[in-house]
């Protein structure tokens, strides 16, 4: 089965004529290590899910990359502001692997919202959880010390921090690489 129809099913039922017009809208793309799914200013507006990789998004300040979320396998992931606004994104997608993915683009999701209801609930269901995502990173980055945030990384992503460099998370954290280290030798 589509590996992105088989995420969303995670988040309401799917029945046969959505799924059908799910499997004709939906694309598969293989991806080099280095490639970029999106860069920042452009408005790529597509939801994806990686069947087998690691992407990572982030955006510039001042020439510093700022590492703001991973990707791993069987996570949907996008853009928000260019898939649901339309917008110019702020961040940039590249993958950290080699990295196939599955693909639906924005235009063919409102199609969907529009005709299917149970697609409508799937779409809201999801954004009620990536709005949890963003206020526990919010929260995390405002009230916990380098340390915790750290173990909160290991805990919840466990598989993708052993994949991922070290200067990656600590962009990520917050921290410099020279406190990561002093806290991974604790």
């Amino acid at each position: 089965m589509n590996l992105l129809i088989r995420q969303l099913k995670k988040y309401g039922t799917i029945h046969d004529d959505l799924e059908q017009e799910l499997l004709s809208r939906t694309k598969f793309m293989t991806k080099q290590k280095g490639d970029f799914f999106l860069k920042q200013g452009q408005v790529v507006s597509n939801m994806f899910v990686i069947e087998k990789g690691l992407v990572r998004a982030f955006y510039n300040k001042e020439g510093r990359e700022i590492n703001v979320w991973f990707g791993i396998e069987n996570t949907i992931l996008g853009s928000v502001i260019p898939l649901f606004f339309n917008l110019p994104s702020q961040e940039s997608i590249q993958f950290l692997e080699n990295s196939t993915i599955y693909y639906i683009s924005r235009e063919d999701m409102n199609e969907l919202y529009q005709k299917y209801h149970q697609m409508e609930t799937i779409g809201r269901k999801l954004a009620e959880e990536y709005c949890k995502i963003l206020e526990e990173r919010a929260i995390s980055l405002q009230t916990e010390s380098a340390e915790e945030r750290y173990n909160t990384l290991l805990k919840n992503e466990a598989e993708a921090s052993l994949r991922i460099s070290l200067g990656h998370i600590a962009s990520y954290l917050g921290i410099t690489q020279e406190t990561l280290s002093r806290i991974r030798k604790k």
